[in-house]
């Protein structure tokens, strides 16, 4: 059974930094994606970073490209999500999420088309962005 459990959300300025962390267990060998979502009052679950577990190759949407990176610990265990320059629009729910889905997938459809494909999801960590 995957668990994942997230933390690390709070309160930072606009243009500070935040880091979280999602612990994961019972992953499995095979392919599949592990990353981070998020979900503003009123608005979707969106795509934010992910990474294909059977190369490691990342993907990122645009609205945070060049801000936030997505890394995994030496045990593969832990997904990281640094986030930088920080806007008042990043504010929501960060989730962190799990998919038994094939390699090539996102290649395929798309970031935006991962959350309905996935199987797993943790809580929840809240980040607010805000003086």
């Amino acid at each position: 059974q995957v668990q994942l459990v997230e933390s690390g959300g709070g309160l930072v300025e606009p243009g500070g930094s935040l880091s979280l962390s999602c612990a994961a267990s019972g992953l499995p060998p095979d392919s599949y994606y592990i990353g981070w979502f998020r979900q503003a009052p009123g608005q979707e679950r969106e795509g934010v970073a992910v990474i294909q577990h059977n190369d490691g190759k990342t993907y990122y949407s645009d609205s945070v490209a060049g801000r936030f990176t997505i890394s995994r610990g030496n045990a593969g265990n832990t997904v990281y999500l640094h986030m930088k320059y920080l806007k008042p629009e990043d504010t929501a729910v960060y989730y962190c999420s799990f998919g038994a889905i094939r390699m090539g997938y996102v290649d395929d459809f798309g970031l935006e088309a991962l959350p309905k494909a996935l199987n797993y999801w943790g809580k929840g960590t809240l980040v607010t962005v805000s003086s």
